[in-house]
């Protein structure tokens, strides 16, 4: 059976208004909410509905940052993951990661757990850079199956459908690969108290991108990061000759 890798991120929560940081460098984290990223919830889903069809032996939940990382972690554990690793990086180094650092990381440690599936979310929603699946892929030679709404376990591989601007793509895969969670692979279940309660018995393991040989260098420099524009109020227009009129005031005609 197979052993599953799943890169979980924490996040800002979905539902928090974004505040930008006065000096323009990033967004406000401090005091504000966090959660799993919502894509990552789905993977953690998908890897664990694998293992209740026995079709893997075992998941293992990885996630990259500070401390409070852990509390990312202990939800996929309690959502079913057997067993988790949390890659320490400090704050300052955390803000400049990329994702290509975590990739490298992936990287390994599906090498080091002897992993035959890894599966993250299909992007994270605060950067949105829908990167880490393929670059994690290419940096192990597997295959890969991105934006999958469907996998399937075969006896060559896995069956992936995907979800492309034009419909839905069906690939074919051999093992070992990577696949990226798209927002139709399945809904996440709630971890239950009971569950809760016995995530924090399971395994956690801390290392260090050092102890992996990752070098955590930042390769992109964020310039500047800004609040979208503000949308100008509209208006009411009596008819048709005023539309054109107001229309070649504002140079659009």
């Amino acid at each position: 059976m197979s052993r599953v890798l799943v890169g979980v991120k924490r996040v800002i929560d979905y539902a928090v208004k974004i505040r930008v940081k006065p000096d323009k460098s990033g967004v406000v984290t401090d005091g504000v909410k966090h959660s799993m990223n919502p894509f990552d919830e789905i993977a953690i889903e998908e890897a664990v509905r694998l293992k209740e069809k026995k079709l893997a032996s075992e998941v293992i939940a990885v996630s990259c940052g500070p401390a409070q990382s852990q509390e990312t972690l202990r939800t996929a554990l309690a959502m079913g993951a057997d067993r988790a690793i949390h890659v320490e990086v400090g704050a300052s180094e955390f803000n400049t990661m990329q994702p290509i650092h975590v990739s490298k990381i992936l990287a390994k440690l599906a090498q080091d757990e002897k992993a035959d599936i890894v599966i993250v979310g299909k992007q994270a929603i605060d950067d949105d850079s829908n990167q880490t699946a393929q670059m994690t892929a290419a940096m192990l030679d597997w295959p890969q199956g991105t934006f999958a709404s469907k996998v399937e376990k075969t006896d060559a591989g896995l069956t992936v459908t995907r979800e492309i601007d034009g419909g839905l793509e069906t690939i074919k895969t051999k093992l070992p690969a990577v696949i990226s969670a798209d927002l139709r692979l399945n809904e996440p279940r709630y971890a239950t108290l009971p569950n809760i309660m016995k995530a924090k018995k399971k395994p956690l393991k801390k290392v260090t991108a050092k102890d992996l040989g990752v070098d955590l260098t930042p390769r992109i420099k964020v310039v500047s990061v800004e609040d979208p524009p503000v949308r100008q109020a509209g208006s009411i227009i009596p008819d048709v000759d005023t539309l054109v009129a107001k229309l070649k005031e504002g140079g659009h005609i």
